[in-house]
C-alpha cells in the first residue's frame, strides 16, 4: 500500500493530549459488504448498515479493491451524471483515467486524489487507462461522497487534482504513524483539500505495535475505516480488521492502534454535519423529492452538458476500451 512515505523521525509529531481532553468512545463497529460497481470492479461498501445521522455530512464510500488485476480485466465506470455533492476519489495504489462533460480529465495515480464538485449537474467517466488494462496491475483506491448543503446544491461544477506529494505530513508522537492529511486540519497542520463543508480526511499509516492519539474537532463526527491490517480504536483497544468502519462518540481525541504482528492502515474521515433532509436516489442527493425528479429531468433533457468527442470510453473486461 504505498500511497505517499516518508521518514517519520523527520516530520512534525502530534501533541500530547491535554489534562482535560477527552477520547472519544466507540459507538459502533460494521463490516461492510463486498460488491461490484460501475463496469464490473470489485468494492466493498464502507457505509453499509449505518445511520444517515451518524455519517452526516457524508453520503456514501466505497474502498475500491484492492485488487492485483490480470491483463485485460481492469474495469471501469460507463458514462454517468452527479448533481448535489462532491466526490472524493483517493488513489492510493494504481491509476484510474477520468474525464467530464465540462472539459475537465486527467489521470489519478498513486497517492494522488481527485476532488469533484458536481454542484448543478455534471457528466462524468471513471476508467482504467489503457497501459493498466493491457498488463494488469494492482488497483485500490477509495471514493467518497460529501454532500453539500442547500446554498451549494446548485453550485458551478470544479475540480480539484490533488497530488500525493501535496498532502500535508505529520507523524504520531511516538513516530510509528505516519498521517497524510488530504482536506481539513489535524493539530495545526492543513491539508490542501478545499471543501464546501468543513470535513478532514486523512490516511494513516501506523507501524507495528505503534499508537495513534490525534485531536479532533468536538464539533465534527469522527469515522474510522480500516483499509488493511489489524489493530484497535478507541479508549478501551476495540478490535477491528479489513472492511471495518468505526463510528466514534463526542470527544476530543482518537485513539487508533496497531498489533504488534501487523500495520494497520485506516481512513480518518469526518465533518460538520449539515443536518437537512437527505433525498439520495442513485448519482443525485438533494433535499427534496421534488429536486430529485428535477435532476433527472435536467439530466434528459441535455443540461448537465454532452459527452465530448473522442471522449474516453468504459472498458467491460473484454480486452477493448
Amino acid at each position: 500500500m504505498p500511497a505517499i512515505t516518508a521518514d517519520t523521525l523527520t516530520l512534525a509529531r502530534v501533541g500530547p493530549a491535554g489534562p482535560a481532553d477527552t477520547e472519544r468512545p466507540v459507538r459502533s463497529i460494521t463490516s461492510g459488504p463486498r460488491g461490484y460497481e460501475g463496469e464490473g470492479f470489485p468494492v466493498v461498501r464502507a457505509f453499509a448498515g449505518v445511520s444517515t445521522a451518524a455519517l452526516d455530512p457524508f453520503v456514501h464510500m466505497d474502498q475500491m479493491g484492492e485488487v492485483e488485476y490480470q491483463p485485460g480485466e481492469a474495469r471501469g465506470t460507463d458514462w454517468h451524471p452527479h448533481r448535489g455533492f462532491e466526490t472524493v476519489t483517493y488513489m492510493i495504489d494504481g491509476k484510474f483515467a477520468h474525464q467530464d462533460s465540462h472539459g475537465g480529465g486527467g489521470l489519478i495515480a498513486d497517492g494522488a486524489t481527485q476532488w469533484m464538485t458536481a454542484g448543478s449537474g455534471i457528466l462524468h467517466i471513471e476508467t482504467p487507462p489503457a497501459e493498466l488494462v493491457e498488463s494488469g496491475g494492482v488497483f485500490h483506491g477509495i471514493q467518497l461522497w460529501v454532500n453539500l448543503p442547500r446554498k451549494d446544491k446548485f453550485a458551478p461544477p470544479r475540480y480539484q487534482a490533488i497530488e500525493g506529494a501535496d498532502a500535508a505530513l505529520l507523524a504520531s508522537h511516538d513516530g510509528g504513524a505516519l498521517v497524510r492529511i488530504i482536506a481539513g486540519e489535524i493539530d495545526g497542520h492543513r491539508g490542501p483539500g478545499i471543501t464546501h463543508t468543513p470535513i478532514t480526511l486523512a490516511h494513516a499509516t501506523i507501524a507495528n505495535g505503534a499508537r495513534l492519539n490525534i485531536p479532533w474537532r468536538r464539533d465534527f463526527n469522527a469515522l474510522v475505516y480500516v483499509l488493511s491490517g489489524s489493530g484497535y480504536v478507541g479508549p478501551v483497544a476495540h478490535p477491528v480488521r479489513p472492511g471495518q468502519l468505526v463510528v466514534l462518540g463526542p470527544g476530543d481525541r482518537i485513539t487508533v492502534g496497531a498489533h504488534q504482528a501487523r500495520a494497520i492502515d485506516v481512513l480518518l474521515l469526518g465533518g460538520q454535519p449539515i443536518r437537512e433532509p437527505v433525498f439520495h436516489y442513485g448519482p443525485f442527493v438533494m433535499n427534496s423529492r421534488a429536486e430529485l425528479i428535477e435532476a433527472l429531468q435536467d439530466y434528459q433533457s441535455g443540461k448537465f452538458g454532452s459527452i465530448p468527442p473522442n471522449s474516453l470510453m468504459p472498458h467491460d473486461g473484454g480486452g477493448t476500451l
